[in-house]
């Protein structure tokens, strides 16, 4: 990125003030009006926050995950985000990793794990939830079958099936339009390290794999099982790919943790080509897009893991506006 990059100085003072481990890229849903980009930075507005995962509606409304087990919400065009579901014993949030919003189901879906920094909310059993998207009440809870799961990320399939993937075991589930349950879509040892999902506009399958570095494509069968794996061509080596998101056609956003990088993922065959947005954050663990604009979380999840951190107070849990073109 250019010295003119809005994000530039923003990003090497982040460096400067923490180095700060964990930087989650968010980035917006797409038909919303170029006026988001004139949005700004956001700021959630709460402590212990440390983000993970961002989704957006297409008028430019924010929901941020948290391993504090809220969900925070900044409403278009405003440029604080506030808390709106907040963990409880009543809805059983543990801590959250991915967030998607469906608009076409009016629901908010996350990804409940228990919490890797406990004691608080360590205990239970990782699971896929719905709240909805207007009001923030609870409509379901899903299980994931044993063993011990992270549910990591979610996408929704062209018939409205919801998809959901298990990091540490492989796995993928689905849940069917009124379904009660998680079903298994796949396994495979390729898939262990499984994180970002999504879909192209031709129904394709995609998904990334954070600890081999690698885009795979989900090969299916006209009954829409999966029937094996196929390894992309990436035109720049991987670091760490997390967050996935659609933006339009075969183009995806994809954030990459452990080099700070943000890009534009184009996929023609079995080639992806990265367009780099930014590769000047501490680190990146998800994003999606709203019109040109992407937001940037900075995570912070170092206070938690580096002990020259851990007695040093964290800043304020942001979202930064990187512009896409």
């Amino acid at each position: 990125m250019s010295n003119e990059s809005p994000i530039g100085a923003k990003t090497r003072a982040t460096r400067r003030r923490a180095l700060s481990p964990l930087v989650g890229l968010v980035v917006l849903g797409c038909a919303a009006s170029a006026t988001h980009a004139n949005r700004g930075d956001i700021r959630i507005a709460d402590t212990d926050v440390y983000p993970e995962s961002v989704a957006s509606t297409s008028d430019g409304t924010i929901y941020v995950g948290s391993i504090k087990g809220n969900v925070y919400r900044a409403a278009p065009n405003e440029n604080v985000a506030l808390p709106w579901i907040t963990t409880s014993e009543e809805n059983g949030i543990l801590t959250i990793l991915g967030v998607f919003a469906d608009e076409t189901n009016g629901t908010l879906w996350l990804c409940s794990v228990p919490n890797f920094f406990g004691p608080e909310r360590s205990q239970g059993v990782s699971s896929l939830m719905a709240f909805d998207l207007d009001t923030g009440e609870q409509k379901g809870v899903y299980p994931f079958p044993p063993p011990a799961s992270a549910c990591n990320d979610i996408a929704i399939g062209p018939d409205g099936s919801v998809f959901s993937t298990d990091t540490p075991n492989g796995r993928i589930f689905r849940l069917e339009p009124g379904g009660d349950a998680l079903e298994l879509y796949g396994e495979d040892p390729a898939l262990v390290g499984v994180d970002g999902i999504a879909f192209a506009e031709d129904g394709t399958l995609y998904v990334n794999n954070v600890r081999t570095n690698e885009i795979l494509r989900v090969e299916q069968n006209r009954r829409g099982e999966m029937t094996g794996l196929t390894k992309l061509t990436v035109s720049h080596e991987l670091s760490g790919p997390d967050g996935f998101r659609h933006i339009e056609g075969n183009r995806f956003l994809q954030a990459e943790g452990p080099i700070g990088r943000v890009s534009i993922v184009t996929i023609e065959g079995d080639t992806a080509t990265l367009t780099i947005l930014t590769d000047e954050l501490t680190s990146t663990p998800g994003a999606t897009p709203v019109g040109d604009t992407a937001y940037a979380i900075e995570s912070q999840i170092g206070h938690l893991t580096d002990p020259a951190l851990r007695n040093t107070p964290p800043g304020p849990f942001m979202l930064y506006a990187v512009p896409m073109r």
